[in-house]
């Protein structure tokens, strides 16, 4: 009890830091770890791969020195990582830092990582592989896009938040869908209800000006192709094992970056053309992303919002965190 006679709430499993790209969750978690002591656990799709470094924006040697992170180079690019699989190692680190009398930072911007940590994953139906090889094949004959259109129409909520070229999780729903009869979206919004949200309180850096956020899109893909990202992918292709299809070659860059490199093998030459096409093409991609970032975290209940193109940004979202964390 506390001094007021209410029952007090019990010390939250780790505080989470979301924010679509760009909006400076890194800056936000060094600062706070400047004041507190804990280690960050990544919830990012990508960091998850090895080698796979500049295109992801990877923290630094130096930041990883000055503060533990985990999650990061935890697979081989031919792998795939799961939500599922994102859980158990998440829920296992956090209580180990914890053990350790440290706080749990759980930062990044896969949305589906943090839904289904703090909503919690329905018992859906195991993988179907003749109905992926059926998805697989209309794929094919019809496009991805095309595919992602019937999904629209069949589960709209779980469509507005994937890219039409998302094979994983386009085919994933579909199957979910043709499987069960019930849309994804559904059976996410049944796995909630005895989900511990309010054990991952979460604080979302979300900008008010759309323009602030494609400024700092473009800066740091710029940023990306003046650090080497091109010869990192050039370097990924050359061990012959990856392509296109795999999660991390469809992460955000790479994808592009990669089919530039195809064209450049058919055309033999590079033209400046075919870089300031393949720069676009990214980042109008990575613009993308963000809105679809954006949408996930507008409908997660129970988060605290800071507006991370204001000012005192950081200053805020500190406070919120210090708050949470009883500080």
């Amino acid at each position: 009890m506390n001094a007021a006679g209410c029952m007090s709430r019990p010390p939250p499993l780790g505080l989470c830091l979301a924010g679509p790209t760009a909006s400076g969750k890194t800056a936000v978690a060094l600062a706070l770890a400047r004041e507190l002591p804990l280690e960050v656990i990544s919830v990012d799709s990508a960091l998850v791969y090895r080698g796979m470094d500049i295109g992801t924006a990877k923290p630094t040697a130096a930041e990883r020195a000055a503060v533990p992170h985990h999650l990061i180079d935890l697979v081989d690019p031919g792998e795939s990582y799961s939500a599922a699989r994102f859980v158990a190692d998440a829920t296992r680190l956090a209580a180990e830092v914890r053990a350790r009398g440290r706080l749990p930072l759980l930062a990044g911007g896969t949305m589906l990582y943090f839904r289904a940590l703090r909503e919690g994953l329905d018992a859906m139906p195991p993988a179907d592989p003749a109905l992926r090889a059926a998805l697989d094949a209309r794929a094919a004959a019809e496009g991805w896009p095309a595919l992602h259109a019937e999904l629209a129409r069949v589960d709209p909520g779980t469509a507005a938040r994937l890219a039409p070229h998302d094979r994983q999780r386009v085919q994933r729903a579909l199957e979910v869908w043709q499987l069960t009869g019930r849309p994804m979206s559904q059976w996410q919004r049944g796995a909630a209800a005895e989900a511990p949200g309010e054990a991952w309180p979460l604080v979302a850096l979300e900008p008010y000006s759309r323009d602030w956020l494609h400024a700092r899109i473009a800066a740091r893909f710029d940023a990306m192709l003046g650090a080497g990202f091109v010869d990192e992918v050039r370097a990924l292709r050359a061990r012959g094992d990856l392509h296109p299809g795999l999660p991390s070659m469809r992460c955000v860059g790479y994808r592009q970056v990669w089919a530039a490199l195809d064209a450049v093998l058919v055309s033999a030459e590079a033209t400046p053309q075919a870089w300031v096409a393949m720069r676009d093409a990214a980042i109008a991609a990575t613009r993308q992303l963000a809105k679809r970032q954006l949408t996930w975290l507008r409908s997660m209940p129970g988060r605290e919002v800071v507006a991370c193109d204001a000012p005192d940004a950081r200053a805020q979202a500190l406070a919120r965190l210090r708050r949470l964390a009883g500080a």
